[in-house]
């Protein structure tokens, strides 16, 4: 007697690209979720970042009389991301991050370099 025999019961494995494609949109999902969850704490970072970098920026430029190139050199390692420009004219610094926070520091005569309130901010845009 002949019998027939059928792979009926056994599945092809998955494709080790649909398994890429799974484990890269589960990193991705991931790592959403832990930036949302932790946004507040990286927004006020970039902020305590900002200002930093605009109060030494400005101490830099306007006390010491260097250049604002040499400037960055006097950051604190980690502070790549930090953006500095300067408003001679009114003896400012600008500090930002892109996308996340901004800082303004200001020398005001023997008192030295200040940073700017909001409403002071405001006043300037």
């Amino acid at each position: 007697m002949a019998t027939a025999s059928s792979n009926h019961g056994t599945k092809s494995p998955m494709p080790l690209r649909k398994k890429i494609g799974y484990a890269a949109a589960a990193l991705i999902g991931l790592a959403a979720l832990w930036f949302a969850l932790n946004f507040a704490h990286i927004k006020s970072q970039a902020k305590l970042g900002a200002s930093y970098g605009a109060h030494i920026a400005c101490s830099c430029r306007y006390i010491e009389g260097r250049q604002l190139a040499s400037c960055e050199s006097d950051f604190e390692p980690g502070m790549e991301m930090v953006r500095i420009s300067a408003d001679d004219e009114n003896q400012r610094i600008r500090a930002s991050i892109p996308l996340l926070a901004e800082a303004y520091a200001e020398r005001r005569g023997s008192f030295g370099c200040l940073q700017l309130n909001q409403a002071e901010i405001d006043a300037i845009d």
